[in-house]
């Protein structure tokens, strides 16, 4: 039984350095599809998107299709309705065509999101708006918003750079909340 265990061991080090030597983007692909099979072995959760406003084309495209998937076998997303993760999220959940199995919840009221936003939320079945952090600041309503969505779902997936506060800090909350959290460094 040794042996075998050795054996692995070797040979994962082996992978993992011949992994490290991939494209960045080839890695992230791999990561996702590992993402999907520890999901499909556990069966289906309430997962918590969380991420950057600030993301490039090609994570906003391997985000949507994450979402895609993990709504495709049955998951329930939670997110909020900002641009660059968050939407990709939405695209991506709205393309599996199962609107049961995706909630948005807003930091504010409906009107003070961005009318890129706005337009995407009218094809969202499940949109729960919290008007009364209104008089908040949006990093203040946000804070409030990551919270009650950590109080919904199992899981958390999360895209930030190493500077992003807010999301480090949600990532935090939900460690302390004994759930499950991925994290994706953009940087």
């Amino acid at each position: 039984a040794d042996l075998d265990y050795l054996s692995v061991s070797v040979s994962v080090i082996a992978v993992a350095r011949q992994f490290a030597a991939y494209p960045l983007i080839f890695r992230q692909a791999v990561l996702l599809q590992e993402l999907l099979a520890i999901q499909q072995n556990d069966g289906p959760k309430n997962l918590g998107f969380f991420g950057t406003r600030n993301m490039g084309m090609t994570h906003q495209k391997l985000v949507e299709i994450l979402s895609y998937a993990m709504v495709s076998t049955g998951n329930h997303i939670y997110t909020s309705g900002a641009t660059g993760t968050n939407a990709a999220v939405i695209k991506g959940a709205l393309r599996a065509e199962q609107p049961q199995l995706l909630t948005v919840i807003l930091p504010q009221s409906r009107s003070k999101q961005p009318q890129e936003s706005r337009e995407l939320l009218e094809q969202v079945q499940n949109v729960v708006e919290m008007p009364h952090n209104d008089h908040m600041t949006l990093m203040e309503a946000s804070r409030v918003c990551n919270r009650e969505i950590i109080s919904k779902v199992q899981q958390v997936i999360c895209f930030a750079f190493h500077d992003s506060r807010l999301l480090l800090e949600t990532c935090a909350e939900a460690k302390e909340s004994k759930k499950i959290v991925t994290l994706f460094y953009l940087d």
